[in-house]
């Protein structure tokens, strides 16, 4: 994982905005973010975690087949991210490609760089969640700049040799029809860059927090539950929880719904706020460096994000 080293905290948002550390660790969980340095852009956060994810493992990046970046903050429209990053860490025979799954992006990426590896045809693709939202923020929008910050995770995807470890399933979903609730209006085809999208703010994030909260709490709860049915699991054979980070409040109703005890959670949104793509890998990251998770251990993940979209991804954790 890597995230940038300029914190921002609440009462530093304060100072512009009306608003209070309290209003917003009350109302979301969050207490400081970190925030690109001018200048630093997506595939330099990607590489940093890229980096810190193949140290020690004696893993040359010639070696990569596929790289997958989920983002939807690129450096640019194209080319595409994970060939900038391609491009820096020397992965000179990998092919790459982007993809955009809002919030749930790095789980659409997992499960499908799983496909390459799981059918033989890739030895090792590399799944990067990443974004700088503080890029497409309103800065004088508090109810939506206080929920955002700027970081990226990193794994690596290789072959297992047994046959109960690794990535067990995944379950993936969207709905159009939730579109409207939360998006960025203009940029696009649709809305090409204008003074006029300028001036209207059409540039940045736009959320209907209310409709947002409502579906991410009930759908997060059933995939989850579906998941672990279809596998004979329960809650009480989860290890750890990694969900994504979004709002404190949503991650304590999905707990209560699907009973899993607190302390399964892993929570770091009061630090980083939601760095969209990278909450899941981030949070994966600090659970493995803090020995939260050993080898069989059964690991849930899950997110929602803009499409709407959503999932889950069941792991039985191996050894590194």
């Amino acid at each position: 994982m890597y995230v940038p080293e300029k914190k921002v905290t609440n009462d530093d948002l304060s100072r512009s905005l009306d608003t209070s550390d309290e209003w917003i660790r009350d109302r979301s969980g969050i207490s400081e973010r970190r925030i690109v340095s001018e200048g630093q852009a997506n595939s330099d956060l990607s590489v940093k975690a890229i980096e810190n994810a193949l140290r020690g493992k004696k893993v040359d990046p010639k070696e990569l087949d596929l790289i997958i970046v989920a983002t939807v903050t690129p450096d640019m429209m194209f080319p595409s991210t994970a060939c900038i990053v391609q491009e820096k860490i020397g992965a000179k025979n990998a092919w790459s490609f982007d993809l955009s799954g809002a919030c749930s992006g790095f789980l659409y990426a997992m499960a499908t760089g799983a496909q390459f590896v799981q059918t033989g045809m890739h030895k090792k693709v590399l799944v990067v969640g990443t974004d700088v939202m503080s890029s497409i923020l309103n800065f004088e929008d508090r109810t939506t700049c206080v929920l955002f910050g700027d970081g990226a995770g990193a794994i690596l995807l290789e072959p297992t040799q047994e046959e109960d470890i690794g990535i067990l399933d995944f379950m993936l979903h969207s709905d159009g029809a939730g579109g409207k609730f939360l998006y960025m209006p203009a940029g696009g085809s649709l809305h090409p860059a204008t003074h006029e999208t300028v001036d209207k703010k059409m540039h940045y994030v736009h959320q209907d927090g209310r409709n947002v909260f409502k579906f991410a709490v009930r759908r997060i709860t059933e995939v989850c539950t579906d998941i672990l049915e279809r596998n004979g699991y329960t809650s009480d054979d989860v290890t750890l929880y990694v969900p994504h980070q979004a709002n404190i409040r949503i991650i304590k109703s999905s707990l209560e719904r699907l009973g899993l005890a607190p302390e399964k959670v892993v929570i770091n949104i009061d630090r980083y706020a939601n760095t969209t793509a990278g909450t899941i890998p981030i949070g994966l990251t600090e659970a493995h460096e803090q020995g939260r998770i050993k080898k069989g251990d059964l690991v849930l993940l899950a997110s929602f994000g803009a499409g709407f979209t959503w999932g889950s991804v069941l792991i039985r954790w191996g050894e590194f």
